[in-house]
């Protein structure tokens, strides 16, 4: 006859593999718990900023975790488990309200252009990809150039083998600035429309080049704009470079004189306070509020990917096409805008910048400056 099994056998597997549960649980809560506070730290480093990126991943790793705790929720439950599942309700709270302000829950931003509501004066459309330097596929980018033909192509990390090969298949886009360089801050505008002024400036350091110009449009009008291309944050350094440059781009912005464009590989998601700060420094608005997320790096990796790559626009336009284009080779997908300069845009505008939004911009972009001279 066959053995009896024993029962304590049996229920010493059962805690055996509870305690192992309640481990990994605990361990996965207190991630995603830490993960999630670590952007609340007012420290401008790359070990506590790059926790901004990841808050689709941090969701649904909390989302995982969630389920995984109710599946092996014990009864009577212990205190444990109860406190682990109110934590990653929490998580997912506090994730959610960033990422739902680009969902179509949220308001937008920008207003669809109708063109049965507004008169247009005028459209501009713009190709923006980091091509990412050491890729080769040259043909992939020109190939989307021509199918797309955008009146303003703006490329980044472009070394002179880069400008060379999209250089010579322009057609309409005869009009130039560019700056090749071998150290991936490299970047390169070609414009359909005429460059009244600006060119290549060096904002804070000078090794990172960004682009600054006036460019007339239909019927007269002219607008402005700035490429940039601010340097990544890593576990390692600190944020003040990147941070100083996007909120001095945000400072220019404030003190415009015609309709203006800032864009570019910002190297920063659109929901970190940074980014925040100067939409409301700058008064642009992120046409991404209310559509989407459209996750442009990393192109490689599908699990992660986040928005780097930005339009931010003046209350003069209004949004006609957002896309997100396909594979080129790079880490970053290129990026497809098209606005339409109205008389009469149905916007609405970001919230007023703080006392301490603006002591906080002028703080770091001293520190900056101090650093570099």
């Amino acid at each position: 006859k066959r053995a009896a099994s024993d029962p304590t056998s049996h229920h010493q597997q059962s805690v055996g593999s509870l305690t192992m549960w309640t481990i990994l649980i605990v361990g996965m809560t207190a991630f995603c718990a830490l993960a999630t506070l670590l952007p609340f730290v007012p420290f401008a480093h790359g070990a506590i900023r790059i926790f901004d990126f990841g808050r689709l991943q941090i969701a649904g790793l909390a989302t995982m975790t969630l389920i995984g705790a109710v599946w092996v929720y014990p009864s009577p439950a212990p205190t444990v488990y109860a406190i682990s599942l109110l934590i990653l309700i929490a998580i997912l709270a506090v994730q959610g309200f960033y990422i739902a302000r680009f969902t179509p829950l949220w308001k937008k931003q920008s207003a669809s252009y109708d063109p049965a509501s507004h008169k247009k004066l005028a459209t501009i459309s713009l190709f923006v990809c980091n091509v990412k330097q050491s890729n080769q596929q040259y043909k992939k980018v020109t190939d989307l150039i021509d199918l797309y033909d955008p009146d303003v192509i703006i490329l980044m990390e472009t070394n002179q083998t880069w400008v060379d090969a999209v250089s010579q298949t322009l057609v309409t886009q005869s009009h130039q600035i560019s700056c090749p360089q071998e150290n991936s801050y490299g970047i390169f505008l070609a414009s359909k429309w005429s460059i009244k002024e600006g060119g290549v400036q060096f904002m804070l350091n000078p090794e990172i080049p960004s682009i600054h110009c006036r460019l007339s449009l239909d019927h007269g009008h002219d607008i402005d704009l700035i490429a940039i291309h601010p340097d990544p944050p890593v576990p390692h350094a600190d944020t003040i470079g990147r941070d100083a440059e996007i909120l001095l781009a945000g400072t220019y912005a404030s003190k415009r004189t015609h309709p203006f464009i800032v864009t570019g590989d910002l190297n920063d998601v659109a929901w970190s306070d940074t980014t925040r700060r100067f939409l409301r420094l700058s008064q642009l608005l992120d046409p991404r509020q209310g559509r989407g997320l459209f996750n442009s790096f990393d192109a490689r990796i599908p699990f992660l990917r986040w928005p780097l790559d930005h339009i931010f626009h003046s209350t003069e336009f209004e949004l006609e096409s957002l896309k997100r284009l396909p594979f080129v080779g790079s880490d970053h997908f290129p990026m497809f805008y098209r606005l339409a300069l109205v008389s009469d845009a149905n916007n609405t505008p970001p919230p007023e910048a703080t006392h301490e939004d603006m002591q906080e911009a002028k703080t770091l972009i001293k520190k900056e400056e101090k650093r570099l001279v």
